[in-house]
């Protein structure tokens, strides 16, 4: 059977259903995370919402097929708390970096710890959901669709467990980015909110003169071989644009990461090319 997710944290944020529920209905849920049982599903700020399609049963008397209205979310943190974690993590370069470009911080649970706060959910308690089917049991295998559902997202984008916790990501990583440390990572990495900066000495504009005039030759090549570059040296943070665009990509289908092969993949191309840059 296919893995559902294939980062730590998607795997840790399903913990908290082994706890919640019966092995029967937690096998059965993950049947529900698919497009064929999920006929919507939106995330619309801190909750989960999505429509299921439930089983014909006639032998409960079920004879059309159901649509089940479920609505998933975490326990939230209050503002104040957001406000202790947030001067935590911008006091933490480590983690501070990584959520800048996306990622998930490995020592991200120990900031939290020290709030007495734990981001992952550890506790039946910490997963608050509604169905509306007539099963008793709370959390039931639809409810179990649409969290498997969410693991799954994770591995795309983990800030959306800031999310489910009530800390909107655009507004945390505006905070991120204005403490004092966070606007100095931005502007060793050539990214404190400017435009990049192209140097006109080294990449002059070509000369303005009619093409019916130009040679091909001089059309491809120019009339002037362009002034050397200095390549020196490494990038800050090899493949930056890649992790601002977050891990485990829809079409990247492999169980490895998808940052750690580009890392290595920027790394190896300027090695090879560096003489000829």
């Amino acid at each position: 059977m296919a893995k559902l997710t294939r980062t730590w944290w998607g795997e840790k944020f399903l913990n908290v259903l082994a706890i919640s529920m019966d092995s029967g209905r937690l096998g059965r849920g993950r049947a529900y995370s698919g497009p064929n049982r999920l006929l919507t599903f939106v995330i619309v700020g801190p909750v989960a919402k999505a429509t299921v399609r439930g089983n014909v049963n006639p032998y409960f008397g079920v004879y059309k097929e159901p649509r089940y209205q479920v609505e998933v979310k975490l326990k939230p943190f209050s503002a104040q708390d957001w406000d202790k974690l947030i001067d935590a993590i911008s006091q933490n370069a480590a983690c501070l970096s990584q959520l800048l470009l996306n990622e998930m911080p490995s020592a991200i649970e120990n900031v939290f710890a020290q709030q007495n706060l734990h981001l992952l959910p550890q506790r039946s308690t910490d997963l608050i959901s509604q169905c509306s089917c007539p099963d008793y049991a709370s959390p039931c295998k639809h409810v179990a669709g649409v969290y498997y559902k969410l693991a799954s997202l994770l591995d795309r984008d983990p800030l959306l467990l800031f999310q489910l916790r009530g800390m909107d990501t655009v507004r945390l990583q505006e905070k991120l980015a204005a403490s004092p440390l966070g606007k100095a990572l931005l502007e060793q990495r050539g990214a404190g909110g400017q435009a990049l900066e192209y140097h006109s000495h080294r990449y002059p504009d070509p000369p303005r003169q009619p093409l019916a005039a130009t040679g091909l030759k001089a059309f491809w090549q120019g009339s002037a071989p362009l002034p050397l570059v200095n390549a020196s040296g490494k990038a800050a943070t090899p493949a930056v644009l890649v992790k601002k665009g977050g891990d485990y990509p829809a079409f990247w289908e492999r169980d490895n990461s998808f940052i750690g092969v580009m890392e290595a993949l920027y790394t190896t191309i300027t090695d090879k090319n560096r003489a000829v840059l």
